[in-house]
């Protein structure tokens, strides 16, 4: 099972993040219509005060 959470961070950059059973983590970026392999080190943003989660309506509306 993997859990996603997508992120915005305050300049616009939309990112998801995906922790797997084992315990590891994936980060993904939003490039127009597309999701395309992140930096680890993106993770930290979701803790970023000016980093928003997305709504569930929000992720919708993204390309899958």
């Amino acid at each position: 099972m993997v859990d996603t959470s997508v992120y915005r961070t305050e300049h616009g950059k939309v990112f998801r993040i995906s922790e797997h059973d084992d315990g590891g983590i994936s980060v993904e970026l939003l490039q127009l219509t597309h999701w395309v392999p992140g930096p680890i080190g993106m993770a930290g943003l979701r803790i970023a005060r000016t980093t928003k989660r997305l709504t569930a309506r929000q992720v919708l509306a993204l390309p899958q």
